[in-house]
């Protein structure tokens, strides 16, 4: 199993600190090793020292080492067992435990490595005695405290990596979590600037197109008969119309997501289902399922709308209905979309807790509140108004004005 990485800071590039640590370690254990060959007095001393520094290098440099603690678990028991023996020859050998120390808490889990330390302690110390020093506190308050401030030291720095391997993540997430915020910015934006361009390409360019039109119509009419600028007029008015279907094109191009694939009645048709996204019923605050459950109909003959139009009665809809799942606690919502001969009406009802009208300030969330929706429907020349009152539920309404030009089928498409 491959090592904790919080343990084993060596699985990460090393900083310059890291490397300067593990250089220290290899030269503390090469110098104590040559102090306690130099002190054994026998070739056999000499010779087991030169074996545990051998096998102290080959682990140092096997990869397997540092990414599996088995590997470690047995590198570590040769490497113990080989330094128990130059331990049993020469008494020298008693401060290598000190490296040790830092192996075994490095590379052995926390479980493991306290009772290695502690055994590595208390050999050193019968050792110490079983060479024939004299009984002192030295002899058992230095290898101890040695251990001791190993433990500390290593697992003080375990700790600082982990949490500084918590801020790391954490500033990787704040940055991911800006970047997705920039793009949702980016979307929103080209979303305006679409509903923007559509606006002004329908209230400019088609509604100029059109009245060219109706002028030379009305200038054809009249013409005597057989007059010579009567085809110069046709040719005007059919080119008049080509550029008012283009226009209406572009406007159609420019169209809401939601609006693209089908009328403005199956758009809020779809946005009363169940779950229908953050407008939908299962978004309140209570968790899935617990909005209320809202019904959608249409009144009177439908006509085709411009579409700004469509995009504003949408996102009207959008609005009130997230209104009523945040903020009602209400049961039941119904959204009518009524078609008169001189106007389109939509009404969003609900019977929740209901509001003092006069006491709504703009939303500090930065969503589309009553003021954004009152601009919206006036910016269209149309009316908005709120009926609501604490205990008796809210109607939210919005009229737009209707031209015989917008309810023709000709003119009326998508500009």
């Amino acid at each position: 199993m491959a090592p904790d990485s919080s343990r084993h800071p060596a699985r990460r590039p090393l900083t310059p600190a890291p490397l300067v640590l593990r250089l220290c370690l290899h030269l503390l254990m090469a110098g104590l090793l040559v102090l306690a060959a130099v002190r054994a007095h026998s070739a056999a001393g000499t010779v087991a020292a030169a074996v545990t520094g051998a096998v102290y290098a080959a682990g140092s440099y096997l990869p397997a080492v540092r990414t599996s603690r088995r590997a470690a678990g047995v590198w570590l028991g040769i490497l113990g067992a080989s330094w128990l023996v130059v331990l049993w020859l020469t008494p020298e050998a008693l401060w290598v435990a000190f490296p040790l120390y830092f192996l075994q808490l490095h590379l052995l889990p926390v479980r493991w490595s306290l009772p290695a330390v502690a055994l590595t302690a208390g050999a050193a110390i019968l050792s110490y005695v079983g060479h024939g020093a004299a009984l002192s506190p030295g002899v058992f308050i230095g290898p101890l405290l040695g251990a001791a401030v190993a433990v500390a030291t290593v697992l003080g720095y375990q700790a600082l990596y982990r949490e500084s391997e918590r801020r790391r993540r954490l500033i990787e997430e704040l940055i991911a979590t800006r970047a997705e915020l920039a793009a949702a910015e980016r979307h929103a934006g080209t979303l305006a600037e679409r509903e923007r361009l559509a606006r002004e390409i329908h209230d400019t360019l088609a509604q100029g197109l059109s009245s060219i039109q109706l002028l030379l119509r009305a200038a054809e009419r009249a013409l005597p008969p057989g007059a010579p600028a009567a085809g110069h007029i046709e040719r005007a008015r059919r080119a008049a119309q080509d550029n008012l279907a283009e226009a209406r094109r572009f406007v159609r191009a420019l169209t809401p997501s939601d609006l693209e694939h089908g009328s403005l009645a199956a758009a809020l048709e779809r946005l009363c289902e169940p779950g229908a996204g953050p407008y939908g019923p299962g978004a309140g605050t209570h968790g899935p399922g617990t909005g209320p459950r809202v019904r959608f109909s249409v009144s009177g003959t439908p006509v085709e709308l411009p579409t700004p139009y469509e995009v504003a009665l949408l996102r009207i809809a959008q609005s009130a209905l997230a209104n009523t799942v945040r903020h009602a606690s209400a049961s039941r919502a119904e959204i009518t979309l009524s078609f008169m001969d001189a106007s389109v009406t939509l009404d969003v009802v609900d019977d929740g807790e209901g509001f003092e009208p006069g006491s709504v300030r703009p939303s500090s969330e930065g969503g589309f509140g009553l003021p954004a929706m009152r601009s919206r429907a006036e910016s269209l020349g149309g009316t908005f108004t709120v009926e609501s009152a604490p205990g008796q539920g809210t109607a939210v309404a919005v009229s737009l004005p209707l031209s015989p030009e917008d309810r023709s089928p000709t003119t009326g498409g998508s500009a």
